[in-house]
């Protein structure tokens, strides 16, 4: 059961310009591009709820840290976006060693740029401006080559899947 991709879209479309990211913080304060954060090949950018009350979501970003050196061998860097601040984001990375960039977007600005926002939070509640947890794998230009989502934010694509959708880019080249 390596399917990712339930019947419904998600976000732009494969074969799209990524929306720009403008400069969003990552976990030290620094502010990043999206040609910044790029490997040799290209990025994998994954969107996700939070790093601080979401057990799915850490549970997903300590899976995917196992496949960091994998997709460095393929050209690929990784980074994910949350609403989270960048204290949360880096408190985070220390306790679980995670070795990839995390970025914060507090105003859900990119969340809402790739139409990822999940509606079913209202505003004041906590998780207002959360996204719908998705993986893009981006090339080198920032065309989206790939995407990977579950019907059920409870539910995430494994750092394996990224990998083997890494391999099939790269042979469909």
């Amino acid at each position: 059961s390596l399917r990712a991709n339930p019947d419904f879209d998600l976000g732009p479309p494969i074969n799209a310009k990524a929306p720009d990211i403008g400069t969003p913080p990552d976990q030290t304060g620094a502010p990043r591009t999206l040609t910044s954060l790029m490997g040799e090949k290209g990025l994998v950018l994954f969107f996700f709820r939070s790093a601080a009350w979401c057990p799915f979501c850490q549970g997903q970003m300590m899976d995917l840290n196992t496949g960091v050196a994998g997709m460095e061998r393929r050209g690929y860097r990784l980074a994910g976006i949350s609403y989270d601040k960048p204290e949360v984001l880096k408190t985070f990375i220390d306790q679980r060693k995670i070795a990839y960039t995390l970025l914060s977007d507090p105003q859900s600005q990119i969340i809402d740029r790739y139409k990822l926002r999940d509606p079913q939070y209202p505003p004041g509640n906590f998780a207002y401006g959360v996204p719908r947890p998705i993986i893009f794998i981006l090339d080198r230009n920032g065309t989206i080559k790939a995407k990977l989502y579950e019907d059920t934010y409870t539910k995430r694509p494994p750092a394996t899947l990224v990998i083997e959708t890494l391999d099939k880019v790269a042979a469909a080249k």
